[in-house]
C-alpha cells in the first residue's frame, strides 16, 4: 500500500500495466496495491456451477456489453448487507468512466424486462483482464455476466483474468493464488499480445 497518488486513466494505464490497482478508503483516499500472492481466475479451465446452466440455457438474462458502464460502477459501487462500506468512490468512478471512453474498460451487463439487473467491469490491457467489482439485482444475474465474459476472454484468446485478492466470490468461480513475482510474468506476457474485447457470440 503506497500513499495517495492523483488518479487518471493515465496512471491508471500506467499502475495496471505494472501490477498495481486503486482503491478509496471510507474518506475517498486512494491507495495502490499490489498483493503477494496475487488471485487469478484461469480462463480455460472454468465451468459454470451446475445450478446455473438452466438458468444460462432459458436465456433470462439479455447480456449487453459496455452500454451503461458508468451505471455499473456507481451500481458496484451501492452498500452490500456484507460490505457496507465501498471502494469505489466518486474519484474511481470518474478515472475508470474516463478510461472506458478510451476503450480500455468494459462492462458486462445482464438486463431483465429491460432493465439492468446485474453486471460487471474491469480493465482491458493486451491480452490482460482485470476484473474489478460485480453487482447482482436480481438473483444469478452477476453469475451470468461472469459467464459471458469469460466467452468473451476465450473467443479473443486473453491470456490473464486478474482477480486481485482471493475472496469467497471469486473463489466460486475458480480463482487460484500465484505469487507476485509469477503474476509479474504472466502480466508482461500478456501485455506483448492484442485483443479486443467484444460481446460474444450467444
Amino acid at each position: 500500500m503506497e500513499e495517495s497518488t492523483p488518479l487518471t486513466a493515465e496512471t491508471l494505464v500506467y499502475a495496471y500495466a505494472s501490477g498495481v490497482f486503486p482503491m478509496a478508503e471510507e474518506t475517498g483516499e486512494i491507495f495502490w496495491y499490489s498483493p503477494d500472492p496475487r488471485a487469478i481466475i484461469p480462463i480455460q479451465s472454468y465451468k459454470p456451477a451446475k445450478s446455473l446452466k438452466p438458468i444460462i440455457n432459458q436465456k433470462r438474462f439479455e447480456i449487453r456489453v459496455d452500454t451503461c458502464f458508468e451505471q455499473v460502477m456507481r451500481n458496484c459501487a451501492l452498500p452490500r448487507p456484507t460490505e457496507p462500506e465501498t471502494w469505489i468512490s466518486e474519484e474511481i468512478v470518474q478515472a475508470y468512466t474516463e478510461l472506458h471512453k478510451m476503450g480500455l474498460a468494459h462492462s458486462v451487463e445482464a438486463w431483465q424486462d429491460d432493465k439492468l439487473v446485474g453486471g460487471l467491469y474491469g480493465v482491458s490491457l493486451g491480452a490482460a483482464f482485470f476484473g474489478e467489482s460485480m453487482f447482482s439485482f436480481v438473483s444469478n444475474s452477476s453469475k451470468v455476466a461472469f459467464h459471458y465474459l469469460i466467452q468473451i476472454l476465450r473467443e479473443q484468446k486473453y491470456e490473464l483474468l486478474d482477480s486481485q485478492f482471493m475472496n469467497d466470490n471469486v473463489q466460486r468461480y475458480g480463482a487460484i493464488n500465484i505469487p507476485r513475482t509469477a503474476y509479474i510474468k504472466r502480466l508482461a506476457k500478456a501485455l506483448k499480445s492484442t485483443c479486443h474485447f467484444q460481446k460474444p457470440i450467444i
